[in-house]
């Protein structure tokens, strides 16, 4: 299926050339909007009822926030979806697309073969903040970073007891220092003002990552 792109800032899920948006046209059946942007220039733009399917790129934020919400009936061609992405690391093959209550099965299908067209997986998850991952390994780095504090092992410890006991190929602490702590604060702070669930709240040392992340920024 044709799709045309509208590129509505940075992009956290396609930041990079990627044939994705190699594969794009003008005038296409699908719609995407992508960007940190997106939201606005989908609210902007117009047109979206004679698509196939209307794709919004999401933070951490629900579709709904762009789409609105109707008794738990919402639903149309409009479906959000987002590369995911730790951190400053690369973004991964995965794409988590999000429908909604009564969204249109031709939108959903059209949206998930143009992703996998271009090589990426596609998971489809029900239109909650921070969708399917997010929800699953922020409350697990919160909980690594809170037994480092306690001192319950040393940061190399505690990531090898994860990777040689749960085959994981990387550990937390490793791992968000690779990939930053400071947008792992973000990232939990934005669920955490959503949910109201304390395994969200960030933990003390993403905390002090994102204060010296600003105060760098506001030096810079």
């Amino acid at each position: 299926m044709r799709y045309e792109i509208v590129q509505a800032g940075e992009s956290r899920s396609f930041p990079a050339p990627h044939p994705f948006l190699d594969q794009a046209a003008a005038q296409g059946e699908g719609l995407f909007y992508l960007g940190a942007k997106a939201g606005g220039a989908y609210r902007d733009g117009d047109g979206h009822a004679s698509r196939t399917f209307v794709a919004i790129e999401l933070g951490t934020e629900c579709l709904g926030f762009h789409t609105g919400e109707s008794r738990g009936l919402e639903g149309s061609n409009v479906v959000g979806f987002a590369r995911f992405r730790l951190g400053d690391g690369d973004p991964s093959p995965l794409v988590e697309l999000v429908r909604q209550p009564d969204t249109h099965t031709a939108a959903l299908e059209g949206a998930k073969a143009a992703f996998q067209a271009a090589g990426l997986v596609v998971a489809v998850c029900n239109d909650f903040p921070g969708r399917i991952v997010d929800r699953l390994i922020r409350p697990y780095f919160n909980a690594a970073l809170r037994r480092l504090d306690e001192k319950l092992a040393s940061a190399d410890d505690l990531d090898k007891t994860l990777c040689l006991g749960l085959g994981y190929p990387e550990g937390p602490i490793s791992l968000l220092e690779r990939t930053g702590l400071a947008q792992h604060f973000r990232v939990t702070q934005a669920l955490y003002e959503a949910l109201g669930q304390e395994p969200y709240a960030p933990a003390r040392r993403a905390c002090v990552a994102a204060d010296r992340d600003d105060r760098a920024r506001q030096e810079a």
